[in-house]
């Protein structure tokens, strides 16, 4: 220790000074007298005496240095080991509290409680009366499926293909006929599996669908997911008839962090268009996002409307890969198809974004939309969060459902 050997180096020190300081005074008591041999030899005594009281002082002092930096040594391991065991402790606690990752099929799961509940919580009551498979059985069970916003059409076809399915399996029990159910839903679906991923850039995505569909929420939520995948994406607020849809869609771009081409409201959404790929051009985007009007009111209006958009974007933009979403309200169930159907007739629809899903029982509605129309579901709605918005897997939504 540091401090130890300086003492011990102030002791040598100390004392020499001791014995040249008795010396002298010795010298100077005896210099006019003469000096006997007793008493040089009591003079040395003396100066032994008085040099190890010094020396067991200074050792005594030196001891309780040397305990007090010991303990002072302990207290500080002490300490040590308390500051670890306490941020160990605050690990723990912020690891516990940090929220857990939710994965796609545990997201979907919990988005489609309510449609699982009114769906299968019906089938199950169901198998739960019968004991043998008979007209009664497909009865309730085609009940259920219309009641749970699978549709007329639909259920008729699925409690058809399920008969065929029992005899295809030889399948003679009660419970056994939900995985045949399981397995008939999963074929009508297919292996589908939604995206919006460019085969090629640029690319532009057309988005339309009624107001308060979630157009404009969609838009920003898909802005969001195609930069994260490292797109340079764009957005054009093209419908200017709806009030305040270009502020709304502004402040999803600012969110998103994306850029925007906006004119007034009420301009000519077919100049905004031109704009939109002119900026993106210049600014080298990889995909644009045109917001486009939702008039199924005037539905002559609305197809001269993206007629106007869609000469703009040939002649302007021929290199781009095109792409027309269509945003349906999932909380509305069958209307929703026929909302589908009449888009549909006025422009060529390349695939479905069904959004709110999470807080409907309706769910179902997907089913009857691959089936009755055929035009794949590319992104659903299963939350509020601006990541809630995913791509479609056919094979995982049937297993959420069941």
């Amino acid at each position: 220790m540091a401090f130890s050997k300086f003492f011990k180096k102030f002791k040598g020190e100390k004392k020499e000074e001791l014995v040249e300081e008795n010396i002298a005074n010795e010298v100077e008591e005896t210099s006019d007298k003469e000096v006997s041999v007793g008493e040089v030899n009591s003079v040395d005594e003396a100066y032994e005496e008085e040099t190890i009281e010094v020396e067991e002082e200074y050792i005594e002092e030196e001891n309780a240095v040397e305990a007090d930096e010991k303990e002072d040594d302990v207290n500080i391991t002490e300490i040590d080991n308390v500051v670890e065991e306490s941020i160990e402790e605050v690990v723990e606690e912020i690891e516990e509290e940090k929220p857990k990752k939710v994965g796609f099929f545990q997201k979907l799961k919990e988005g489609l409680t309510k449609t699982r509940d009114e769906l299968i919580s019906k089938v199950d009551d169901i198998f739960g009366n019968y004991v043998k498979i008979d007209d009664d059985l497909f009865d309730e069970l085609e009940e259920a499926l219309i009641t749970s916003d699978i549709g007329v059409d639909t259920s008729l076809y699925l409690i058809d293909a399920l008969k065929d399915k029992i005899k295809e399996k030889k399948i003679k029990e009660v419970s056994e006929v939900k995985g045949a159910l399981k397995e008939v839903i999963t074929e009508v679906l297919g292996e589908e599996k939604g995206s919006i991923t460019p085969k090629k850039t640029p690319k532009v995505i057309f988005v339309i669908g009624v107001n308060g569909a979630g157009k404009t929420t969609s838009i920003g939520k898909i802005s969001n997911k195609l930069k994260k995948q490292g797109y340079k994406t764009m957005m054009v607020a093209a419908d200017t008839f709806r009030a305040a849809a270009i502020d709304q869609l502004e402040v999803w771009s600012k969110r998103a962090g994306v850029d925007i081409i906006k004119h007034q409201e009420g301009s000519d959404p077919a100049a905004v268009v031109f704009d939109g790929i002119q900026a993106a051009k210049a600014r080298k985007v990889d995909v644009l996002i045109v917001d486009t009007a939702g008039r199924l009111h005037n539905k002559k209006n609305l197809m001269n409307e993206l007629g106007k958009i869609n000469k703009v974007m040939d002649r302007e933009f021929p290199e781009a890969e095109k792409e027309t979403l269509l945003v349906l309200d999932g909380t509305t169930g069958q209307n929703a198809i026929s909302q589908a159907k009449t888009f549909n007739e006025i422009c060529k629809i390349d695939g479905l974004v069904i959004t709110k899903l999470d807080g409907s029982s309706k769910g179902g509605v997907i089913i009857s939309v691959k089936h009755e129309l055929g035009i794949p579901v590319k992104l659903i709605g299963v939350g509020e969060g601006i990541d809630d918005l995913q791509e479609f897997d056919a094979k995982e939504f049937a297993e959420a459902i069941f």
